[in-house]
């Protein structure tokens, strides 16, 4: 049966970010979303995502990384959504809050990212390896994390569209740069916002699938 996201608030560096959490019984793992353009609890692509996760019993976390006024801001001037560090420590925060929380405490945790979101994801890998056992990016900006790269061995999976040849190159790019295991898969007949008929499902099957398999093989490997 799957869980039904819970609206909730989650209080970290001293700002309150609004999210949703769906604890299907018994989970295997959780995975954090980071939506870098904000508002993922609503993006269409990441609830599809979440509920391919939830049907094979992972939890989703799903956090605005920025605030209501923060959103207005960037919405205005672009100030936060590329900035990779910040949302970067904001993705680490959130996991160590999920590491030590009940519900979720325990278990091999992977992130999803999108846009600058995917760069936050791989700062965080890099920063708590222990916590972040796996990074999959959706359309992400995966050579926004920089340097940190080179840090994050955390197996990767870059999915991108066929059509988005820019996004394509910088994702293959990254993929060279990133210290542990990566790949970038690519979803044929699809652009940069996986909008086309079937699109945005084969993406979020290939991100459950890339999930089931490393997240549950570590939970096999701890309750062993």
């Amino acid at each position: 049966m799957r869980a039904a996201p819970q609206s909730r608030s989650f209080e970290v560096l001293d700002v309150d970010l609004d999210g949703a959490v769906a604890l299907p019984p018994d989970p295997a793992g959780v995975v954090l979303f980071a939506h870098g353009l904000g508002g993922s609890r609503h993006d269409e692509r990441d609830v599809l995502a979440a509920r391919e996760l939830n049907n094979i019993g992972i939890a989703t976390v799903m956090v605005d990384l920025l605030t209501p006024a923060e959103q207005r801001i960037d919405a205005a001037t672009a100030e936060f959504r590329f900035d990779a560090a910040f949302l970067g420590v904001r993705v680490i925060a959130l996991a160590d809050l999920l590491a030590a929380e009940r519900g979720t405490s325990g278990l091999p945790g992977g992130v999803l990212g999108s846009h600058s979101g995917a760069a936050a994801a791989l700062i965080a890998a890099a920063a708590r390896p222990q916590w972040v056992r796996a990074v999959a990016s959706r359309g992400g900006r995966p050579e926004l994390a920089g340097e940190f790269l080179q840090l994050a061995r955390a197996p990767t999976l870059l999915v991108v569209g066929e059509y988005d040849h820019p996004l394509r190159e910088l994702n293959e790019e990254a993929a060279d740069r990133i210290a542990g295991p990566s790949r970038v898969a690519v979803v044929p007949d699809a652009g940069h916002l996986f909008d086309e008929p079937g699109a945005a499902a084969m993406a979020a099957e290939l991100t459950r699938d890339f999930f089931r398999v490393l997240l549950r093989a570590r939970e096999q490997a701890y309750s062993s």
